[in-house]
C-alpha cells in the first residue's frame, strides 16, 4: 500500500478545501508515492512521536495539529518544530496533518466529543456558507438517466441525509449546427427541435472539475450547455462546533460531573453556574472562543471548548455556562477517530495510536 492511498481515505472524509484559511493541513514531510509500512495516529507530530514511529517501523504519522504551521526560514533544530521536521526527514517518515478540514465536518472531531457526552439530534454550530454550487444543463431524454447517473456517482445531487438528488423539468431545446459541427440529432445548417431535460444538481464547490468532468464525459452533444451558480446557502454537513442534546436535561452540577468523567478530567474554568439544568449542549474542540455568540444563539444551556481568555468569559454573560476543559483534553478522542477511520478501511494493515502523550499541559492537585 502507497501512502497515496491513506491519504485518499483521509481527504475523502474531511476535504482538504474545507480547511481555515490561516491552516497547513496536507503532507508535511515525505513522498506520496513510498511505500507505507505503518500508521501512527496523534495529535502532534513531536520529535517523541516520529522516534516512536521509527521504533514501530511506520513510515506515516497521521498527525491532528500540523507541526509546520507557518513558514520555516531556517531548519537548526532551535526548537521543537525544526527537531521535529529534521527528525522525520532524517529517517524518512512521512507526515500527514489532517486539521481544521477534520474540525469542520459534521462527523469529525466535534462528533467524537458528542459522542463521548451520549448527545443526540446534533447539528452544526455554525455552517458554512459558499460552499455549495448548483449545476443546471440540458440533456435529451434518452440520455437523462446516463447523465443524471454520472453527476451522481461524480458527488453531486448530496443534501444532508438524502443523496441522488435532483430536479428535472421536460421542454423543447433547439440548436442549428455550421457546415463543421457533428450534432447529436438533425443536420447541420438546419434548426433542430429536440425534447430535453432541464436539470438541476447541487453539489460541494469543490467537486466543480468532478462534476464537469463527469457531465461532458457522459453527455451525448457535441456541445454541452450547462451553467455553474454559487450557493449563498449554508451547508448544514459543515462547518464549526457542533450542538446536541442530552436524552434528558440533568443538574448543572451532575453535568460537570459526567464531563469531567468523560474525558478525564482534572479540572474544568467555567463561567459562574446559572441555576437550570443542561438539556442543549454547544461544543467546539480546540480553541473555540470565537463561536460563543453562536453557542448562545443556538439557546445552549453550556458550551464546552477550551483555551477561553479571562475577558472572553465575560461574553457568556447570564445566557449559558461557558466550560473551558482544555485544548488537549478537549481533542484527546481525535486520535481514536483517525484509528477508526484508518482502521475501518485498512483492517488488515498496522495502524496504531501513539502512546506518547503530547499535552505539554499539567495540573498539579
Amino acid at each position: 500500500m502507497k501512502i497515496t492511498d491513506v491519504i485518499n481515505l483521509l481527504e475523502e472524509t474531511a476535504p482538504p478545501a474545507y480547511q481555515e484559511s490561516y491552516d497547513n493541513a496536507g503532507l508535511l514531510t515525505g513522498n506520496p508515492l513510498w511505500d507505507c509500512t505503518g500508521i501512527i495516529c496523534t495529535l502532534d507530530a513531536t520529535e517523541e512521536v516520529i522516534n516512536e514511529a521509527r521504533q514501530k517501523k511506520c513510515n506515516l504519522i497521521v498527525a491532528h495539529h500540523p507541526i509546520i504551521f507557518g513558514g520555516l526560514k531556517k531548519i537548526t533544530g532551535r526548537n521543537y518544530v525544526e527537531r521535529a521536521v529534521i527528525t522525520a526527514i532524517r529517517n524518512d517518515i512521512a507526515i500527514y496533518a489532517i486539521h481544521t478540514n477534520l474540525d469542520n465536518v459534521i462527523h469529525g472531531v466535534n462528533n467524537k466529543m458528542a459522542d463521548r457526552l451520549g448527545l443526540i439530534n446534533r447539528s452544526i454550530l455554525a455552517p458554512k456558507t459558499g460552499e455549495l454550487m448548483k449545476l443546471f444543463t440540458f440533456v435529451p431524454l434518452a440520455q437523462a438517466e446516463k447523465v443524471r447517473s454520472a453527476i451522481f456517482n461524480a458527488g453531486g445531487g448530496n443534501i444532508g441525509n438524502y443523496s441522488e438528488v435532483s430536479f428535472n423539468a421536460e421542454g423543447t431545446g433547439t440548436f442549428k449546427g455550421n457546415a463543421s459541427a457533428n450534432p447529436y440529432a438533425g443536420e447541420p445548417g438546419k434548426r433542430h427541435e429536440e425534447q430535453e431535460i432541464k436539470m438541476e444538481v447541487i453539489f460541494p464547490a469543490y467537486l466543480q472539475k468532478n462534476i464537469v468532468a463527469a457531465l461532458l464525459k457522459s453527455h451525448p452533444y457535441e456541445e454541452v450547455a450547462y451553467d455553474l451558480v454559487s450557493l449563498a446557502n449554508a451547508h448544514q454537513q459543515v462547518g464549526s462546533g457542533l450542538v446536541g442534546y442530552l436524552p434528558a436535561p440533568v443538574a448543572e452540577e451532575q453535568f460537570l460531573s459526567q464531563l469531567k468523567l468523560a474525558f478525564g478530567l482534572k479540572v474544568i474554568k467555567h463561567t459562574p453556574l446559572q441555576g437550570r439544568p443542561i438539556g442543549k449542549v454547544a461544543l467546539c474542540g480546540g480553541s473555540g472562543s470565537f463561536l460563543t455568540k453562536h453557542a448562545i444563539a443556538s439557546a445552549a444551556d453550556i458550551y464546552i471548548t477550551s483555551d477561553v481568555k479571562y475577558h472572553e468569559f465575560f461574553d457568556a454573560g447570564d445566557k449559558l455556562v461557558l466550560a473551558d476543559i482544555g485544548h488537549w483534553e478537549s481533542e484527546q478522542y481525535t486520535i481514536d477517530l483517525l484509528f477508526d477511520i484508518l482502521q475501518s478501511k485498512f483492517p488488515t494493515f498496522a495502524v496504531l495510536k501513539t502512546e506518547v502523550k503530547t499535552n505539554p499541559v499539567e495540573y498539579f492537585t
